[in-house]
C-alpha cells in the first residue's frame, strides 16, 4: 500500500508561481512511477506530468511544457511540481498518483494510488 499526501496549493495571480508537493509512504516498489493530474470543475481529470524512477526523466502535458517542472527524491518518496507562469486555465484540483507497474505515465489507469488533491486557483 502507498499513501499519498499533497500540499502547497493555494491562490496565485496570473503569471505567478506555486509549488505543490506530494509525500508518499509505503512500499517503494509500489511507486516506481509518480505523476500529477488535475481536474477542473466540470472537466475530466487530465495528465500534467510524471516521472518513472527507472529513467528519472519527467514527461509533461503539452499545455504545461516549459512552465511546469517535476522533480523529486525517490528514496523518500517525495515529488514536487514547480508551476511558473500560471494561467487561469491552470485552476484545478491537483492530484498526486503512484504506480508500481509499467504503463503509460499519461494514462490515469496506469496508477494504483491517488492522493486527496490540493486546490490551485489562478485568479486576480
Amino acid at each position: 500500500q502507498v499513501q499519498l499526501a499533497e500540499s502547497g496549493g493555494g491562490l496565485v495571480q496570473p503569471g505567478g508561481s506555486l509549488r505543490v508537493s506530494c509525500a508518499a509512504s509505503g512500499r517503494t516498489d509500489s511507486r516506481r512511477t509518480m505523476g500529477w493530474f488535475r481536474q477542473a470543475p466540470g472537466k475530466a481529470r487530465e495528465f500534467v506530468a510524471a516521472i518513472s524512477w527507472s529513467t528519472g526523466i519527467p514527461s509533461y502535458a503539452d499545455s504545461v511544457k516549459g512552465r511546469f517542472t517535476l522533480s523529486g527524491i525517490y528514496a523518500i518518496g517525495t515529488v514536487y511540481l514547480q508551476m511558473n507562469s500560471l494561467k487561469p486555465e491552470d485552476t484545478a484540483v491537483y492530484f498526486c498518483a503512484a504506480a508500481g507497474r509499467s504503463g503509460i505515465p499519461a494514462l490515469s489507469t496506469t496508477y494504483d494510488y491517488w492522493g486527496q488533491g490540493t486546490q490551485v486557483t489562478v485568479s486576480t
